[in-house]
C-alpha cells in the first residue's frame, strides 16, 4: 500500500532530525573558541552542558502534549487518548539511567567518531535482551538469539575499524578511540536498565508517548541542571577537555558560546532536533508502522556516516562499511524485520508460523510504542 504525503513527511523527519542530533553534537565539539578570562581558544569539550540541551528537547514533548491535548478538546469529535492520571515519580529512575547514560554518550562522542557512535549504539540490543529474559521473564525466539549473536560480531568489526583507523592518524588518539567506544557500550548496558525498568513499572500503566518522554526529559533537565554545580568543583585531570580540569566548566561553556556563536547554533539543533526525533518517532509507529521506525533508525547511521564523510569529520574505512551491514542484519533479526520478507516465499512461510506459534507472547519487542532513546538520539 502506497504511503501518504503525510507519512512521507513523518518518514522524513524522522530520518532528518535523527541524523541532525548526532551531527549537531559531533559539529559542537568540533569547535574551538576562547574561554573565560581571555583563555587560549580550546575544544568545546562540555558533554554535560550538551546532555542538559538535549533533556530539555525532551522536555518540551510535555508541551507538545498538551497542546495537542487541548487542540484535540475544541474538535468536534475528541480522538486523542491523554492516558490515565499516574504518579510521575514512576519515571524518576529510568529518567536517572537515561541522565547516566546521555552524559556518558556525549562524553564517548568527544573521543570518537559520529558514525562509530552511532553503530555502537546498537548494542543495546544485546543487553535488553538478556535483561528481558532475566528480570521480565520474557523467552527470546531464536532469530532475536541469532539477531544478538550477529551483533556482538558487528560491534567487534566496527571496534577493529575504530583500531586500524586510529593508526593511520585520525584526530582522535588510539587511547581515546578505544575508551569512546568502551564508554558507548557501557553507556548501551545503563540504557537498557532503563528500558526493563520502563517495560516493568511504566508501561503497565496507559501514558501517552509524549507524556512519557517529556516527565522523563524534566527529571533528567533538572537533575542534571543542579549536578552542574558540583561538577564544577570536581578535579579529573587530564581527562577533562576544559582548561580547569574539572568534570564539566559550565561557565567555561557559555563564555566559549559568546566567543563563538556558532556553537550556539549546533547546541540548538540538538535541542530541537531531539524534540522533533521523539515526536516523529512516535507518530512512524503509531501511522505507519514500528518495523518502518526501526528500518529508518537504521538508515540514520548511514546518514550519518555519509555525511561526516563529505564534511571531512572521519576516514573512509572499509571495515565500518562491513561492520554496518553485520548490525544492520543482526537488529533486523533481533526486531523480526526478515519475517515479512519469508511469508512471502511459500517454502519458508512455515518457519515464520512455527516460531511465532513457539512464543506467542514474544510478538512485543522490549523497546515498543515509538519511543526514541536517543540520547537519542536519548
Amino acid at each position: 500500500m502506497a504511503w501518504t504525503k503525510y507519512q512521507l513527511f513523518l518518514a522524513g523527519l524522522m530520518l532528518t532530525t535523527g541524523s541532525i542530533n548526532t551531527l549537531s553534537a559531533k559539529w559542537a565539539d568540533n569547535f574551538k573558541a576562547k574561554g573565560c578570562h581571555d583563555e587560549p581558544a580550546h575544544q568545546f569539550s562540555h558533554p554535560f552542558v550538551q546532555a542538559v540541551g538535549m533533556f530539555l528537547g525532551e522536555f518540551s514533548c510535555l508541551a507538545v502534549f498538551y497542546i495537542l491535548l487541548c487542540h484535540d478538546k475544541r474538535s468536534p469529535e475528541p480522538k486523542m487518548n491523554p492516558g490515565q492520571s499516574f504518579n510521575p515519580l514512576l519515571f524518576f529512575p529510568p529518567a536517572m539511567c537515561d541522565m547516566t547514560a546521555t552524559s556518558i554518550m556525549y562524553v564517548a562522542l568527544n573521543m570518537t567518531s559520529a558514525s562509530s557512535f552511532q553503530m555502537l549504539r546498537g548494542a543495546v540490543i544485546i543487553f535488553t535482551g538478556l535483561l528481558s529474559v532475566a528480570f521480565l521473564g520474557r523467552r527470546l525466539l531464536a532469530s532475536q538469539w541469532i539477531g544478538i549473536c550477529i551483533t556482538i560480531l558487528g560491534l567487534v568489526i566496527v571496534g577493529l575499524a575504530d583500531f586500524f583507523n586510529g593508526h593511520n592518524g585520525d584526530s582522535h588518539k588510539l587511547s581515546d578511540v578505544i575508551t569512546g567506544d568502551l564508554l558507548i557500550i557501557m553507556a548501551q548496558i545503563i540504557v537498557s536498565v532503563q528500558m526493563v525498568l520502563e517495560e516493568k513499572f511504566v508501561y503497565k500503566h496507559d501514558v501517552h508517548p509524549l507524556r512519557a518522554v517529556g516527565t522523563e526529559g524534566f527529571f533528567g533537565f533538572v537533575v542534571l541542571s543542579l549536578l552542574l554545580i558540583p561538577m564544577y568543583f570536581i578535579h579529573v585531570g587530564d581527562f577533562s577537555g576544559n582548561p580547569r580540569q574539572v568534570l564539566e566548566d559550565a561557565l567555561d561553556a557559555f563564555c566559549q558560546i559568546g566567543h563563538k556563536p556558532l556553537i550556539m547554533l549546533a547546541l540548538l539543533g540538538n535541542t530541537v532536533s531531539i524534540a522533533f526525533f521523539n515526536f516523529a518517532g512516535i507518530s512512524v509507529t503509531k501511522e505507519i508502522s514500528a518495523t518502518t521506525r526501526m528500518v529508518l533508525d537504521s538508515l540514520r547511521t548511514l546518514v550519518i556516516w555519509v555525511v561526516s564523510l563529505g564534511l571531512g569529520w572521519e576516514h573512509f574505512q572499509g571495515l565500518q562499511v562491513l561492520g554496518f551491514l553485520v548490525l544492520l542484519l543482526g537488529t533486523a533479526l533481533y526486531n523480526g524485520l526478515h519475517r515479512p520478507l519469508l511469508a512471502m516465499i511459500p517454502c519458508c512461510a512455515h518457519l515464520v508460523n512455527s516460531e511465532e506459534a513457539g512464543n506467542p507472547g514474544e510478538r512485543e519487542r522490549l523497546i515498543n510504542d515509538g519511543r526514541a532513546h536517543d540520547g537519542d538520539d536519548s
